[in-house]
């Protein structure tokens, strides 16, 4: 009995540094290796400073900013946060919830109400939450239908502004992968760059 007693002993002692301590440890070694950005959270550095992160939205409502979609994130306590990494999900409303009608429509008032004369049609991913709730891009349709808003609230030409959003569109991943993308937060930080 003592022997099992300290063969399991050892037993968990040697995992316990091998699979919690050294593989941890050479995981994470060979991540800041060879992707120091990826591993560090594709974080977005402005003056010495992190800002955002490629990877998780940030929320803007300002007219001089693009604005990205919406966030179905909540805090602990199950108020809406948006953009909340600790609680990504999608809000799960299907097509004929009141609750995602009243979300749409919330969301076309404000496009409305910061943008009056602007009577395109409003690409769905401005009105609808992604399946992650942290999305932190949009579709060019989206950045387009947003240039006029923003090249008014800055004093900007829409032809300098759309050049902006054409020069921070991504295409798809190994061209095959994913759709065309702009990331909103470097997008509006290269706005603000423009002062």
């Amino acid at each position: 009995m003592l022997a099992q007693l300290r063969a399991a002993i050892v037993s968990l002692l040697a995992l316990t540094v091998i699979v919690g301590i050294a593989y941890p440890l050479l995981v994470t070694g060979i991540a800041q290796a060879a992707f120091p950005s990826h591993a560090d959270g594709s974080l977005i550095v402005k003056d010495g400073k992190p800002v955002g992160s490629r990877l998780i939205g940030q929320s803007f409502d300002e007219p001089k900013y693009f604005w990205g979609r919406l966030s179905a994130t909540s805090d602990a306590n199950g108020k809406p946060l948006a953009y909340n990494g600790a609680a990504s999900t999608g809000s799960n409303l299907g097509p004929t919830n009141p609750a995602l009608v009243d979300e749409v429509k919330g969301r076309l008032d404000a496009l409305g109400a910061a943008d009056p004369g602007n009577d395109a049609p409003v690409p769905v991913d401005l009105v609808t939450s992604s399946g992650s709730g942290l999305d932190p891009d949009i579709s060019p349709a989206a950045a387009a239908y947003q240039v006029h808003r923003v090249a008014k609230a800055r004093g900007l030409g829409e032809s300098h502004v759309r050049a902006l959003v054409d020069a921070h569109t991504a295409d798809r991943q190994l061209l095959i992968f994913g759709e065309p993308r702009v990331n909103v937060l470097e997008l509006n930080l290269a706005l603000d760059s423009l002062r």
